[in-house]
């Protein structure tokens, strides 16, 4: 065990319990930590706002004890296409059945329903604290603690404090930790609609990239819709942000208010940027505190989802004294070339579809539609890791692990997740010290006798028989025999101990 136990009001300070700081709170609690969670709403915030989820980060909403449920409130995306003007295809995307996490590679969710599933979750445990229509005004550092205050007189101390609290971040500002603007900037007019009687959109997700109005027309979850519509350079922010004008621009796609309710429609400015910083001493950003990005990807909420599960095992570690605190610097380091791409990708497809000029728009037309094929492209993956807790010298380290199904069930619901030693080797003989060890971080080692379909391909493509997988599903080495994968755990037991190892470089 490393270091001493400081008392405090909790653990840990959420601020902001939308999805990220709602999960994280749940990964925490799941490992008994206690969390207090400061939200300056005093409800639930009851209208859409992401409606993206990719199959990673539905393994990490299953991990968070939600798995059954979300699938009831999702429905998969195969193919998102772009258009110009005139419907010819400029790009056509997506993939066809379930991602390496055992998920759709694409979900599309209604936000509210996520939220309530998660909230339901963060109550049946019992170290979680909910505290709502509480606005934090105060952030103060010490060396064994931090403390969060508000002007109603709540005060509460913890270990360290998470800042989950959006793109105008508080606990950002208070912490004094800066923000790089890409100078990425764009106003639309989000309309969400639930439709009267179920409707067939083919695709299911399009852009239509027509410079007298780029439009985005996706599914908002099971029975709603959204759409998307950018201002034009001559178009004022008050004549585009009002009903009357949002039913105006739904009527071409024959949704009116005799067979369509509106539920939402707000001008919003994508944006993009990161924080310099993610960590200061005690305190830290997930979500969009850390990031924003335009929402052609899909990926805002996705990015804070993968904050969250990356940062939650490494609190886990922290808070019980298996590794120094020095392990929350890797979260940066591992977690913003990830989101940087993620922002560089929404970027590149924003500067797709948001032209307003028909020229420009004739050229882009001209140049892209001839390299469209009749089946949709694949998405290149976002990038794995190259640095931080992995074993660098191990093949496939930092790539995502495969979750396939034992016993017709999903893996994590079979084994749970966190720190799996996964193996398909008959010889599973390890040293009983180094096993000990792993248990007590939440290590299993886990033999597959009969391994299905997933992890029989999987192992067999990468020439290997042990896949040691991170509680995020990242792996951090792989082995080819048992004294291989005694020499993998070896060298996380030593790394987790110093892991001012991984600290080589800073990102930018």
């Amino acid at each position: 065990m490393i270091g001493t136990t400081h008392r405090s009001d909790a653990d840990v300070v959420i601020v902001g319990y939308g999805p990220v700081g709602n999960t994280l709170a749940i990964l925490l609690a799941q490992h008994g930590h206690r969390v207090v969670v400061l939200e300056r709403w005093p409800g639930p915030y009851p209208l859409p706002r992401a409606v993206h989820f990719d199959h990673e980060v539905a393994r990490i909403l299953q991990s968070a004890g939600i798995g059954p449920s979300l699938r009831q409130i999702s429905e998969p995306a195969d193919v998102y296409e772009w258009r110009n003007a005139a419907g010819t295809p400029l790009l056509r995307f997506g993939q066809r059945g379930d991602g390496p996490s055992g998920w759709p590679y694409a979900s599309m969710f209604n936000q509210p329903a996520l939220e309530t599933l998660l909230d339901a979750r963060a109550a049946q445990l019992p170290t979680i604290d909910v505290r709502r229509g509480v606005e934090v005004s105060g952030l103060t550092q010490t060396p064994d603690g931090v403390t969060v205050s508000a002007p109603d007189g709540t005060a509460v101390t913890a270990r360290f404090v998470v800042g989950c609290d959006g793109a105008n971040s508080t606990v950002r500002r208070l912490a004094g930790l800066g923000v790089h603007d890409l100078g990425f900037f764009f106003d639309w007019l989000i309309v969400d609609v639930v439709l009267d009687e179920p409707r067939v959109f083919d695709p299911l997700n399009l852009q239509v990239c027509d410079p007298a109005r780029p439009t985005t027309a996706v599914s908002g979850g099971p029975g709603r819709r959204r759409w998307e519509f950018m201002r034009l350079p001559d178009e004022t922010l008050e004549e585009l942000n009002n009903e009357e004008r949002a039913w105006e621009l739904l009527a071409p796609w024959d949704v009116h208010p005799g067979n369509a309710r509106l539920e939402r429609h707000a001008v919003y400015t994508f944006n993009a940027c990161y924080a310099e910083r993610w960590r200061h001493a005690r305190v830290m950003l997930a979500g969009d505190a850390a990031h924003q990005m335009p929402p052609f990807a899909g990926q805002g909420m996705c990015a804070g989802i993968r904050d969250a599960a990356n940062l939650a095992w490494k609190l886990d570690l922290v808070l019980s004294g298996h590794a120094p605190d020095a392990l929350l610097d890797t979260y940066q380091l591992e977690r913003l070339p990830n989101a940087r791409q993620a922002i560089e990708f929404s970027m590149q497809l924003g500067n797709v579809i948001c032209v307003p000029d028909p020229t420009a728009a004739a050229a882009r037309d001209e140049a892209m539609a001839a390299s469209v094929g009749t089946e949709p492209a694949i998405v290149p993956d976002l990038p794995g890791l190259d640095s931080g807790i992995v074993h660098a010298a191990s093949p496939h380290a930092g790539r995502l692990f495969v979750q396939g199904d034992i016993d017709r069930q999903p893996f994590d619901d079979v084994h749970g997740a966190g720190w799996r030693l996964i193996t398909i080797d008959p010889d599973t003989s390890l040293d009983d010290d180094l096993v000990a060890w792993f248990g007590s971080i939440g290590g299993r080692v886990v033999a597959i006798t009969e391994p299905g379909d997933v992890h029989r391909v999987w192992f067999a493509d990468h020439d290997t028989t042990w896949a040691l997988q991170r509680p995020d599903f990242h792996l951090y080495g792989t082995a080819t025999s048992s004294d291989g994968a005694a020499g993998v755990l070896t060298e996380l037991r030593h790394h987790l101990a110093h892991p001012d190892r991984a600290m080589q470089a800073t990102p930018t």
